[in-house]
């Protein structure tokens, strides 16, 4: 083994751990990386992983019978959300750093635990905030930083969940807000994260209102899952799982990896998105304060008939305006444009080559810092636990406002 190659263990072997770290790993960063365990309750998940990539890396449902025989450099956590702050404590305490998936947690006492034990124990975690590496969300953070506007004093944003993307988190584990903290902790900490990286301000004071509108027991047309719905014919929400999904760049197996596998964990992947145990919201707005002065609404509904994002910056300059489109018609097809408009001067356009893959082209960039680095970061992609905690305060002082009907401060969900 080179002496420049790093080892890992990865907890969590569902869609994100396989189709982003696992295959990254064993097919692009053979001489810097090395998987030595994984992790996971479901022992046929952990075998599938590895004969889908002709490996034989060891498995253990037990994680700290699989640190003291593989003994890794680094932990990767890509479990479900409520458990990231539990393999994040426990690789410190084996004397680890730890790659954790987005959100770094889901709750305020889980975030205060994890940035103790960092201090304490002297180790380190990463978050991996994919989106802030991809190019068109890059030159947004160029412009603002040098100045194309002034001063931000308020930023717009809102983003539209189709009924493909949307209506499948409230057919997985997302679908419970103790296991990852509503859509406005698991989805928006990309975008809360992205402001916070843009603007170079860290949140202060939340305010939100929440509803679950659209999915839940809205219907008397419903079962338990999709796979033995008597009403699947006529579902519009109807869900093969064991259809092969094609992402552009890999073919999801979901019936490999989830439905032939339910006997070890009973995991059900493709749940009704109109049952009644569903308790996450799925129309929510926000307004947020930050520490520079300035004030952002944002919106999130996971209905629409269409998917992406609308964003535009007001400053003391002038005022960027930016979109990008992930399903329906505003799917770029060559550039993404950023718009800049100016006082007395004309508007100016901004176009940026786009990339439909890989989450706009920032996985490859994430891993290749993560895997083949250290490389220069002069904007500052790679994100540490204190950003990761500021992006999920923000969601999570947006739950208690909706479940207490007031403003949050982000230094009480500090302060304990």
């Amino acid at each position: 083994m080179a002496s420049s190659q790093k080892t890992y263990a990865l907890v969590g072997c569902g869609g994100r751990g396989l189709y982003m770290y696992i295959t990254a790993i064993v097919k692009n960063f053979q001489k810097t990386a090395r998987l030595v365990g994984l992790c996971d309750v479901n022992q046929g998940r952990m075998d599938y992983c590895n004969r889908s990539l002709q490996t034989n890396i060891p498995t253990f449902t037990d994680f700290d019978q699989m640190m003291k025989q593989a003994r890794p450099d680094v932990v990767i956590v890509t479990t479900k959300d409520s458990m990231h702050h539990e393999f994040i404590l426990r690789a410190f305490e084996h004397g680890c750093d730890a790659i954790s998936e987005k959100p770094m947690t889901i709750d305020d006492g889980k975030c205060r635990a994890i940035l103790a034990a960092e201090k304490k124990t002297g180790r380190k975690v990463t978050v991996t905030f994919n989106y802030r590496f991809a190019p068109y969300v890059t030159k947004i953070r160029e412009l603002i930083a040098q100045g194309a506007i002034g001063r931000v004093l308020s930023v717009d944003f809102d983003y539209k969940l189709n009924r493909s993307h949307g209506a499948d988190y409230f057919r997985r584990w997302h679908r419970r807000k103790e296991n990852s903290g509503g859509l406005l902790v698991h989805k928006s900490t990309h975008h809360f994260d992205l402001v916070n990286w843009w603007i170079g301000q860290e949140p202060v004071e939340v305010f939100a209102l929440g509803s679950r509108q659209f999915y839940g027991p809205t219907r008397k047309e419903r079962g338990e899952r999709c796979l033995t719905c008597d009403h699947k014919k006529t579902c519009e929400f109807y869900f093969d799982i064991n259809a092969p999904v094609d992402a552009g760049t890999m073919i999801f197996e979901f019936g490999e990896l989830y439905a032939k596998v339910e006997q070890y964990d009973g995991y059900f992947r493709d749940r009704c998105v109109f049952s009644d145990d569903i308790n996450i919201e799925d129309t929510m707005n926000l307004t947020v304060r930050y520490s520079g002065g300035t004030q952002m609404s944002y919106s999130l509904n996971a209905h629409c008939t269409y998917e992406g994002w609308k964003i535009a910056f007001n400053g003391t300059e002038g005022r960027l305006e930016a979109a990008e489109g992930h399903g329906g018609p505003f799917v770029p097809s060559d550039t993404q444009n950023i718009v800049v408009h100016r006082w007395n001067k004309p508007s100016e356009t901004i176009p940026v080559t786009a990339e439909l893959y890989d989450h706009g082209g920032g996985d490859h960039r994430l891993l290749n810092m993560l895997f083949d680095g250290p490389r220069p970061d002069p904007l500052g992609h790679m994100a540490t636990s204190h950003a990761g905690a500021m992006s999920i305060l923000t969601g999570i002082a947006a739950n208690h406002s909706i479940a207490e009907g007031r403003p949050i401060e982000i230094s009480r969900l500090l302060r304990g």
